[in-house]
């Protein structure tokens, strides 16, 4: 059973950081292209960043040159850090595996004031 679990979010400053982790059960994590994905009030879930099984990485342009994916295959486990965050980074935060359908985790609260 594939298990996601995000953890790190909370309330933040704007120009503030937070790193975001996902601990990943259930899957050989290493061979999975992997993503974060963000969800606003009142907006559709959408694709923050990528990683590839080879590290490849992508980004939304919103967020290109502020946020950094990252993987540590052996302790299975996705990373997303966050840096000069902005109030419209506020949402909740998920990861999953970059493919249909696939499970989500419960998501963790990134909260950015003015």
């Amino acid at each position: 059973q594939v298990q996601l679990v995000e953890s790190g979010g909370g309330l933040v400053q704007a120009g503030g950081s937070l790193t975001l982790s996902c601990a990943a059960s259930g899957i050989i994590f290493r061979l999975k292209h992997m993503g974060w994905y963000r969800q606003a009030p009142g907006k559709q879930r959408e694709l923050v960043a990528g990683i590839s099984s080879g590290g490849s990485t992508n980004y939304a342009a919103s967020v290109k040159g502020r946020f950094t994916i990252s993987r540590d295959n052996a302790k299975s486990t996705l990373y997303l850090q966050m840096n000069d965050l902005k109030p419209e980074d506020t949402a909740a935060y998920f990861c999953k595996q970059m493919v249909s359908p696939a499970p989500w985790g419960q998501g963790t609260q990134v909260t950015v004031s003015p």
